[in-house]
């Protein structure tokens, strides 16, 4: 069942839309897509995730495996392929909801959560988007220095915060066009940079399983790291996903483009940094020359639409929280264009003022956010796939008593709380390192346990209970 929010519910509630052109910047934000507006292509949607992992950030993953697991190249290579392809069957089930229910992935949530449930997890959300937001305006400006220096810094930071507000706040069309045109220049650029890096690699096989200690606690540390980087993009893959057709054939299209444009894009990324290793910058820097400074600068500029994204989907998840609030409120483009700007200011705000101390402490902050999400996206697929079997009712979405999914789920709330603490021993990141993960030599592996026991606890928690039942 499809409803539709075409009219405000009060006079003036909007007021920003006045000011807005009428086809230029979407009109959509968290409430169902009409048939009518599901324009969406599958290539559109390959392209984007592709795109989106054309960034110096993805390159310097692969390194990571190489400095800190010690992995000899030929390994790192199979962990990085193993880790894309596992992670990314979470991230493309996430993406194929899109199509089905053409809203927005956290307000999804609140059939497991119910509807004030949903928030507190909803509200991370928007924290995990300004911490991104703030590490890519940081690392932004890096590149945008190494073509010239006075944009190094501030200057940069605020370059690239202008040119990221620009396709949030245009929306779904103008981010679609502009990943295409980055996958372009940025997938060229990769693709020199592999070039470069393998012209270098010492002739014959014997580097490739020399180069560096394989051990099994190595080689899982770099899957978790690999297929984290796909979990990752769970909580917002499906705002992307939203307009493609309702149908099967949009599903599986939906699956297969997320899938693949984000695995191929990401490990193709990464491949570099496994054979440059861990000092990736300072060795591109070296063998590509005078290519450096384009190369490198062309790469870190892909950040922009990352952090376009995150702004775009963080004011989704911001409104969500807004209409929790006020359900009887309609919040339109107005609001999504109101709150990306904010994000930005306070994202640029927290980039300025730490860009001295970004230091691993932070990256640390980041990891332990994207655990919390490992269990919210384990009893989401469970509840989709496994016990729904994708039969919502939509208008329960936007009542404020939450319809039939209610308030809260205490169910839910008690299992994903149990995926919490079941991942603790096995956490390893700068903030904090579990038992299990020092035995493991620092492999993080909390995202399997909290997947898998967290999924298996709901199922049966929600037995018997009717509302593991489908509502059609």
């Amino acid at each position: 069942m499809m409803i539709t929010h075409g009219t405000k519910t009060e006079p003036h509630a909007d007021l920003i839309e006045d000011f807005l052109p009428e086809k230029t910047v979407e009109f959509q934000t968290i409430y169902p897509v009409a048939v009518s507006e599901r324009h969406g292509r599958a290539r559109d949607l390959l392209a984007l995730w592709f795109g989106a992992n054309m960034t110096m950030l993805t390159v310097t993953t692969g390194g990571v495996m190489r400095g800190t697991f010690h992995l000899t190249p030929l390994t790192a290579i199979m962990a990085a392929i193993v880790g894309n392809l596992v992670g990314g069957l979470f991230m493309a089930l996430h993406a194929a909801q899109g199509p089905h229910l053409g809203i927005p992935q956290m307000v999804q949530s609140r059939a497991q959560f119910g509807m004030l449930g949903a928030a507190p997890m909803t509200a991370l959300i928007v924290i995990m988007f300004l911490g991104f937001s703030a590490s890519n305006l940081v690392l932004g400006a890096q590149g945008l220095a190494t073509m010239d220096g006075h944009l190094g810094g501030t200057p940069g930071m605020l370059a690239v915060a202008f040119l990221s507000l620009v396709p949030a706040v245009l929306g779904y069309r103008a981010i679609h066009g502009a990943t295409r045109i980055v996958s372009l220049l940025c997938g060229a650029a990769v693709l020199i940079c592999l070039v470069v890096a393998l012209w270098h690699v010492p002739r014959g096989g014997a580097w490739w399983v020399s180069d560096g200690h394989d051990t099994v606690q190595g080689f899982l540390g770099a899957m978790s790291l690999a297929a984290l980087w796909q979990i990752a993009y769970a909580p917002y893959v499906s705002d992307y996903s939203r307009y493609l057709p309702s149908s099967p054939a949009g599903e599986r299209q939906a699956f297969h483009a997320s899938y693949w444009g984000c695995v191929l894009g990401s490990f193709v990324a990464m491949l570099v940094g496994v054979v440059t290793g861990a000092d990736v910058a300072a060795v591109l820097g070296r063998e590509l020359g005078w290519l450096a400074a384009p190369v490198i600068g062309v790469l870190s500029l892909g950040i922009i639409i990352a952090n376009a994204m995150n702004l775009y989907c963080g004011a989704l998840s911001s409104i969500t929280v807004f209409h929790t609030l006020a359900p009887h409120r309609h919040f339109g483009r107005g609001w999504r264009v109101a709150i990306s700007v904010v994000l930005l200011l306070v994202a640029t705000v927290l980039a300025v003022g730490m860009a001295g101390q970004f230091d691993k402490a932070y990256a640390g902050f980041l990891q332990l956010l994207m655990a919390i999400m490992v269990p919210w996206s384990a009893i989401n697929l469970v509840d989709y796939y496994v016990l729904r079997h994708g039969n919502y009712d939509l208008p329960s979405f936007f009542a404020a008593d939450g319809g039939v999914y209610g308030r809260f789920n205490m169910r839910a709330i008690l299992s994903y709380v149990f995926g919490l603490i079941v991942q603790v021993p096995f956490l390893a990141n700068e903030l904090y390192m579990g038992p299990f993960a020092q035995a493991f030599g620092g492999a993080d592996l909390s995202w399997v346990f909290g997947l898998a026991l967290t999924g298996l606890v709901y199922v049966v928690a929600m037995r018997g209970t009717g509302r593991g039942k489908t509502t059609d």
